[in-house]
């Protein structure tokens, strides 16, 4: 079962990935097709909103396109906050899901950045594996998620989820 040091634990990966993206790498190419490392981290951003807002008991919609900016850290870091606040408030959202959310994203913006997640907690993409391997069907993977692809031998908790993902995954 996830816990809050674990979200915790994922929002510093994020964090440090976030902080550590260049001016250059901005336009660079992700794993998700349709995205720029820009347009990543600003879904991140935007990720964390709505998760506040489901946790809050709110409405959201996932298909809207989230406000550019051309500094992430701060909004993440406040609606990173807002979340953890919640769920010390007891909220009921799922923290599988943040914790899903979270690591693909990880793995998405570490892979365009040419680093790696192997030194990243694994827990984090095991709980994030777990929730969506019960939660995600063929159905709902539809403009979200690509159909689950191979996963090389030797990949590591992100490396599993992000191919559980739809994302193409290669082990060097």
């Amino acid at each position: 079962m996830t816990s809050r040091t674990q979200i915790e634990t994922g929002i510093s990966q994020v964090t440090a990935l976030l902080s550590a993206v260049t001016a250059d790498e901005r336009a660079s190419a992700t794993p998700c097709t349709d995205w720029t490392v820009s347009e990543l981290s600003d879904h991140l951003v935007n990720t964390a909103a709505n998760l506040v807002t489901m946790a809050r008991g709110g409405e959201i919609d996932w298909s809207a396109s989230p406000e550019p900016s051309s500094d992430p850290i701060p909004l993440w870091t406040e609606r990173t906050r807002e979340l953890l606040a919640e769920i010390d408030a007891g909220s009921p959202l799922p923290l599988g899901m943040v914790a899903a959310e979270f690591s693909v994203h990880a793995w998405d913006l570490a892979t365009a950045l040419g680093r790696g997640t192997d030194d990243f907690d694994p827990t984090v993409a095991e709980d994030g594996l777990e929730f969506m391997s019960e939660n995600l069907t063929d159905e709902r993977r539809a403009g979200a998620f690509e159909p689950e692809q191979p996963t090389p031998d030797g990949s590591n908790a992100y490396e599993r989820l992000a191919a559980f993902a739809g994302r193409t995954v290669a082990r060097s």
